[in-house]
């Protein structure tokens, strides 16, 4: 069963959800969800994980049992991922991020390049400007602040241009694993996002945006093949 730790990253309580290892001889891993997902949406993968390794997954702010500041930008969740890091002093990890955890990722590995052994990016493609759009907020009380689908969709519909900078800077082997023709997520920049990245390999699971939750076990042997290559 994983265990429920608390981290405080400047004045900011993170909430994350741990899974020890039997045996832990092999690199943690550090997981990060998609916008409007908790830590317990990682709950299959990390327990298919923690034979080998300890798993962390992280509620990023705004989310989950993390706290709800109201601010948000990819710049204040990349420093938050940085934060845990530092306080918990984990060396090196294996970081897996999905959408909007994806893009925090590629913040994390491009600033501390030293700790981010290895990369996997599920299902999220390099930026381009897109026509912006906000979607409907969901009716009901939601498990994360609404506030940041607000404040941080405009930055990925028309990104920073440091964007191009931030990848150029990735060194970390990198495996990307696309949803296929069911994503919304178009296909062909997750092959552009590769062919940037410094050391990338891609591969395509048919099951849509929600590749580790429809997929799970093809998920988790691409994931498990990748961390002990």
């Amino acid at each position: 069963m994983p265990e429920l730790i608390d981290v405080v990253v400047g004045e900011l309580r993170l909430s994350l959800r741990v899974w020890p290892a039997v045996d832990r001889g092999r690199t943690p891993a550090l997981l990060l969800p998609a916008t409007g997902k908790t830590t317990r949406d990682w709950d299959g993968i990390a327990s298919g994980l923690c034979a080998e390794r300890t798993v962390y997954a992280v509620d990023l702010r705004g989310h989950g049992a993390s706290e709800w500041p109201g601010t948000y930008s990819l710049k204040l969740f990349t420093r938050d991922v940085i934060g845990i890091l530092d306080r918990l002093d984990l060396g090196a990890v294996d970081l897996v991020g999905h959408s909007l955890g994806g893009l925090v990722a590629c913040g994390v590995a491009a600033d501390r390049p030293e700790q981010v052994r290895r990369l996997v990016l599920e299902d999220i493609g390099y930026l381009h400007p897109r026509p912006p759009g906000l979607p409907d907020r969901p009716e009901g009380d939601l498990p994360f602040d609404w506030h940041l689908v607000e404040q941080v969709r405009p930055e990925i519909d028309d990104p920073d241009p440091e964007w191009a900078d931030i990848v150029a800077r990735i060194m970390a082997p990198t495996l990307l694993i696309g949803g296929g023709a069911a994503s919304p997520i178009p296909q062909q920049q997750l092959a552009e996002l590769a062919d940037r990245l410094a050391d990338a390999r891609l591969v395509t699971i048919a099951a849509g945006h929600l590749v580790h939750e429809t997929a799970p076990d093809d998920y988790l042997n691409h994931l498990l093949a990748f961390l002990a290559g």
